[in-house]
């Protein structure tokens, strides 16, 4: 979105005679953009696997089965599931989503990280360096996470074509407003733009909960 700050900037750059003019567009322009719906994809727990865990975890040369794909393309949600065992406790049934990734990582939300025992912290996908550990237990055996467990951050999922609609920056924090009796205002929400994308901002049940969110309910973004 076109900052307030942006927006200044702007006007001090048209002439004197311009600047009711143009000050108007820029907030009509706004105003479009802040209607702009965005679906929101609600995210439970699951678990990305590189090739190598996969086959420790359900036997040599095993591969995933597709049971739904997901907004994301080529993104699927496999019919494996696994176990997270932590210090202190352990949830099954944790579905496995495909396909194969060059390297595991498992995203559990705060709630999660209380009944497990773990100190996951919030981090973009990708960035696992001293994150939380855990084990996974497959149907053929088992798998230990190093550094490896993160609470995803909040973001949104959008094209190039996208971004350029919202006027926003692969890599920027906007606010999101969520619609409902709630009222809720995500902020610190990152923007990742890539043309293999599609238009979904992803949060977990945690913050859905909070602000009355389910997936496919649209959601705005805000100055």
């Amino acid at each position: 979105m076109i900052s307030a700050t942006l927006m200044a900037q702007i006007e001090q750059k048209l002439p004197p005679s311009c600047r009711q003019e143009g000050s108007a567009l820029l907030s009509s322009v706004t105003s479009v953009v802040a209607d702009l719906g965005i679906p929101t994809g609600v995210s439970n727990r699951h678990v990305h696997l590189c090739q190598a865990d996969i086959e420790a975890l359900f036997g040599a040369g095993y591969q995933l089965t597709p049971i739904k794909e997901l907004k994301q393309p080529g993104q699927f949600a496999a019919k494996e599931c696994v176990t997270i065992v932590g210090p202190k406790g352990s949830i099954q049934r944790v579905r496995v989503l495909g396909p194969a990734r060059a390297e595991t990582q498992l995203e559990v939300s705060k709630a999660d990280c209380y009944t497990l025992g773990v100190q996951a912290p919030v981090r973009e996908s990708g960035d696992l360096t001293s994150s939380a550990d855990a084990l996974l237990v497959g149907a053929a055996g088992f798998c230990h996470l190093d550094s490896k467990v993160i609470c995803a951050q909040r973001h949104i999922h959008m094209s190039q074509e996208d971004a350029m609609r919202f006027q926003v920056q692969n890599g920027q924090r906007v606010k999101v407003r969520a619609g409902g009796g709630c009222g809720l205002v995500f902020e610190q929400v990152v923007v990742r733009v890539s043309p293999a994308y599609a238009l979904e901002f992803h949060i977990d049940t945690d913050e859905a909960n909070a602000a009355g969110l389910r997936s496919g309910q649209d959601v705005f973004l805000t100055e």
